[in-house]
């Protein structure tokens, strides 16, 4: 199965993501977004960090997720090669001032070397804009779009 395809966007990058589950989904998110910096074939499993969020809705924490790695990457240098959730919890129908979705993964990766990756595109965000997800059939789809 495919896990993710890119989708150019004028001015702006897009991918869209896909997974049996909504955990994988967000997992090919994260590894197509990594693709869009660098070459993840070259990134080893020299370190970890941990990550953990919740929100009151399932867009908004797939929104905080890809940011926190934006930001991880911006700030330290880290570039994520695998992803283990250790907790991954979406519930509807509370109210939407309760943190229902909840995430706590384990990425495993390491600091972004010029001399070793290729350095590709500078994601700034991930954004709402054109922003869903949605359950088809027997698979998850993601569609997202990053400003570069």
């Amino acid at each position: 199965m495919e896990k993710y395809k890119v989708l150019d966007i004028a001015g702006d990058i897009g991918l869209r993501a896909y997974g049996q589950t909504i955990e994988e989904a967000f997992i090919n998110a994260s590894i197509g977004m990594y693709t869009l910096t660098t070459d993840p074939d070259g990134v080893e499993e020299r370190s970890s960090i941990e990550v953990a969020l919740q929100s009151n809705s399932l867009e908004r924490l797939l929104v905080s997720w890809l940011n926190e790695l934006i930001f991880h990457f911006d700030a330290y240098g880290f570039v994520g090669k695998r992803i283990v959730f250790d907790e991954f919890f979406a519930s509807a129908g509370l109210p939407e001032s309760l943190p229902v979705c909840r995430l706590k993964a384990v990425l495993y990766g390491e600091e972004f070397d010029p001399e070793r990756h290729e350095g590709k595109l500078l994601i700034k965000a991930a954004t709402y804009h054109r922003l869903n997800i949605e359950q088809r059939d027997d698979r998850w789809e993601i569609s997202v779009v990053f400003d570069i």
